[in-house]
């Protein structure tokens, strides 16, 4: 699905603004503004934790002189189901939260004249949807009739509301819906295959390094030659603009979008980048923000980009879930890898007596949906250089036997979508214990020594980290991320000696984590949790969310962000060890 954007051919309205809403149980609207989670807007609290539909609507007009061309509305992200209605009828659903999904709308719109825009979204949780959850009704006596709660078992707050942009766009009649594009590096060359999906046949694609002509093709697939192209990497993100004409009698249309030349692999204990070893440094992130929640905010973003370039991180994981794509534009040009997730996160119940993949939990419609949004993942963001590798899963319960065959069915497909990418999932579980990890191409795993186990003990890190990590490698013979590590840390508390949630606890037990990492030389990366605080449901576990961000909420650095900058800033990108 190709992103929205304005050429000679295609015209883009941009409905971001105020609208007006309201919940099933309210008969008045109130404003809301979009995009943005609707839960942190008002002071109502009764919103803020809202389980059910609620109803957005907005008016728009359509041009006259665009009654010979396709119109589209297409919605970047709401939670998490969603149903679309153009002049009252209904035009789209959708299951999911984390995607764009579209309709066209040329038979629907009232051309020369307001139209009305209504988006029904419905933020409940279930077994078959990503990620998912459970309404539950508690019935005792010390709650009242119908007293109802959504669990879920991930820990972040389940915002909801439209997220990302809502657009309508038109383009030619015959137009170029999709492009395809694969770079490879042979010799001194770079070579670009593309593919277009249209139903149009004459196609002249050219290649433009600012702005002069470096490669050409004509027809619908082809490949191109880059002669000493200049490749993109971590921290070095040259892109050339593709720009696609389809030019027959009565159908011309463009489309311009900017790629780079690279390549990625694994081989042995290593992760190439253009054949180089890269080692991730970085983080886990959300796009979680104050008042905002989830919603896209471009302010935030490259605030947030500017941050990963002042202390030296070349890269990040999409957990949970995959991020706007405006958020891909800036790594793209920021020369920032990304490993990006499915919304796989919560398959998980924390309990070894109840099972999660099983009949009526994560089962064959759960794994029908997975499959669906790799599928539309993928084709979402396949030509972003930036992107290195796809991870399906996060913390999922990969110790039971039914996970196997649950996964590797994902991965499979994942494969077969993407060739071009390695694959990983996201472990919490012992090395002998997961049934999943032999499918991925690179181990990634979870650890918290000293937090969640042996509370309060550094000391004990050294020993428990470097032998399982080396129980893993020994095992699998893969290369290993360390994919999460950190310690909830409250900005301005401070002890010495250190103390859990103390900002030199923090700094002190991310120390002797990476000092185990750096002795092994088939680690690949580190990315500590998290790059930011962020917000998660109520619990006596969480202190207004979780805080173990490198950055506060509103972006400060807490202590350690100075020592991560310190170390990165000196550690190339590329290396041995």
């Amino acid at each position: 699905m190709l992103y929205p954007k304005e050429s000679e051919t295609r015209e883009v309205k941009d409905l971001s603004g105020v609208w007006e809403f309201r919940t099933e149980i309210d008969k008045d609207y109130i404003l809301m503004p979009v995009p943005a989670s609707f839960n942190d807007v008002t002071q109502d609290i009764n919103l803020r934790d809202y389980i059910g539909k609620v109803f957005y609507k907005r008016s728009f007009f359509v041009p006259s002189y665009w009654r010979d061309k396709n119109i589209f509305v297409r919605i970047g992200a709401a939670t998490h189901s969603s149903e679309v209605y153009v002049n009252g009828v209904l035009v789209v659903k959708h299951k999911g939260g984390f995607l764009p999904f579209e309709a066209e709308i040329s038979d629907y719109v009232n051309y020369g004249k307001e139209n009305i825009l209504e988006i029904v979204l419905d933020n409940t949780l279930t077994w078959d949807i990503l990620p998912p959850g459970e309404l539950k009704t508690i019935e005792d006596n010390m709650h009242p009739k119908g007293y109802r709660i959504l669990n879920y078992y991930f820990d972040f707050y389940n915002y909801s509301g439209i997220h990302r942009p809502v657009m309508i766009y038109s383009t030619p009649k015959v137009y170029i819906k999709d492009i395809s594009i694969i770079t490879e590096i042979v010799n001194n060359f770079g070579i670009v295959k593309y593919s277009i999906e249209s139903e149009g046949k004459n196609f002249h694609v050219i290649l433009r390094d600012k702005g002069e002509i470096v490669a050409e093709s004509r027809g619908k697939d082809g490949v191109m030659e880059v002669r000493s192209p200049k490749l993109w990497e971590p921290g070095n993100s040259y892109l050339y603009n593709l720009e696609v004409r389809l030019l027959e009698k009565d159908n011309f249309d463009v489309y311009r979008m900017e790629i780079g030349i690279r390549t990625v692999k694994v081989e042995g204990k290593q992760f190439l980048i253009n054949e180089k070893p890269f080692y991730f440094k970085g983080f886990g992130k959300h796009e979680d923000a104050d008042i905002r929640g989830k919603g896209l905010d471009h302010v935030i973003n490259v605030k947030d980009f500017n941050l990963l370039k002042w202390i030296g991180a070349n890269s990040f994981r999409t957990s949970h879930y995959p991020y706007s794509e405006e958020i891909l534009f800036l790594a793209d040009k920021y020369g920032i890898a990304v490993i990006e997730e499915a919304p796989a996160v919560g398959l998980n119940l924390w309990n070894r007596d109840e099972k999660v993949f099983t009949k009526g939990r994560v089962d064959e419609k759960t794994l029908e949906h997975h499959l669906e949004v790799m599928r539309d993942l993928i084709y979402r963001d396949r030509n972003h250089p930036s992107v290195v590798m796809w991870s399906v899963a996060n913390e999922a319960a990969t110790y039971e036997d039914g996970a196997e065959e649950y996964f590797k069915k994902v991965i499979e497909e994942t494969r077969k979508l993407d060739p071009t990418r390695p694959i990983t999932i996201v472990e919490n579980v012992a090395p002998k214990e997961t049934k999943v990890s032999k499918y991925v191409d690179v181990i990634c795993v979870n650890r918290y020594y000293s937090w969640y186990t042996d509370c309060g003990d550094l000391s004990i890190i050294e020993y428990q980290l470097e032998k399982e990590l080396k129980e893993w490698f020994e095992i699998y013979k893969k290369p290993l991320i360390l994919s999460e590590f950190g310690a909830d840390t409250i900005s301005g508390f401070h002890s010495d000696p250190p103390l859990m949630f103390t900002e030199e606890y923090q700094q002190e037990m991310i120390k002797k984590f990476v000092e185990v990492l750096d002795k092994l030389d088939f680690v690949v990366g580190e990315h500590v949790w998290n790059f930011a605080d962020f917000m998660t449901k109520q619990h006596i576990t969480r202190v207004v969310g979780n805080r173990k961000g490198v950055f506060t909420r509103n972006r400060q650095p807490k202590m350690v962000a100075h020592f991560l900058r310190e170390r990165w800033n000196k550690m190339p990108n590329f290396w041995k060890k």
